[in-house]
């Protein structure tokens, strides 16, 4: 049996993070860590922390340089000693299980055109056409630079049409929107994508079940079964020879 994602407790709320639209915050817990936390009741809600899991446990199986995720049981509690209403008002909304990344002291924004390994480059950009990731691009690479190690982060924009009104395995031969694939931070820099689906192609379709596995059920309302099946068939499909993707970023390059 897979095991879930490990579990641990909010002690503290140590600091806001406002680079982003949904206000995470770096959070202490009972292990002593601290984790950039995202909350069930920001604006994204809970599609985003399922985004989140699938496409950072997916990296992580591949060999993806992503931090560990964790979840984050959160008591409303908590909020009473934040002097700040709006964070109140978000710890207060997201009783429970929260998503957290584990937190990478001293990490700096990976700034576009800085070196970085080809291969690496290209098997990011394979990484996020394959789960249509539309948010690592110029103004906001979505990177951080530790001990001298690219590190990929904030995966709540992939399989952005989850948010629409039909199931996401019926969009997963539709294309990137080219505009946003043509301005991936790293598509200038990266090697030859062909031999990055040749190094990750096989792993991947292994590691499917697995990351669909470590979503918390509670974040995937009425029917999880069902939402774990369409994630799983919607990255079984666009797996399916021959990968429509890797026209599209060949496009986007050319």
């Amino acid at each position: 049996m897979l095991a879930p994602l490990r579990t641990v407790t909010a002690t503290r709320y140590a600091e806001a993070l406002r680079e982003g639209g949904s206000l995470p915050g770096l959070m202490e817990a009972d292990d002593d860590g601290l984790y950039v936390t995202k909350f069930r009741g920001a604006g994204q809600g809970e599609k985003a922390l399922v985004a989140e899991v699938v496409a950072g446990e997916f990296g992580r199986a591949l060999g993806l340089p992503v931090p560990e995720l964790v979840v984050v049981d959160v008591d409303p509690a908590l909020a009473a000693a934040e002097p700040d209403r709006e964070i109140q008002e978000l710890i207060e909304a997201s009783p429970g299980l929260n998503l957290g990344m584990d937190f990478l002291p001293g990490a700096l924004p990976y700034t576009p055109g800085s070196q970085i390994d080809p291969a690496l480059a290209a098997e990011i950009v394979w990484f996020d056409a394959l789960v249509t990731n539309v948010d690592r691009t110029h103004r906001n690479p979505n990177l951080l630079v530790w001990h001298k190690r690219v590190w990929l982060i904030d995966h709540g924009a992939a399989f952005f049409r989850q948010h629409g009104d039909t199931p996401l395995s019926h969009s997963a031969h539709q294309p990137m929107p080219p505009d946003l694939l043509a301005d991936h931070v790293l598509l200038g820099a990266a090697g030859s994508v062909a031999e990055a689906d040749e190094r990750l192609g096989g792993d991947a379709l292994a590691a499917v079940g697995e990351a669909v596995a470590r979503v918390p059920a509670q974040w995937l309302g009425a029917n999880p079964a069902s939402r774990r099946g369409d994630f799983a068939a919607f990255l079984t499909q666009r797996l399916a020879r021959p990968r429509s993707f890797l026209e599209e970023i060949e496009r986007a390059r050319g």
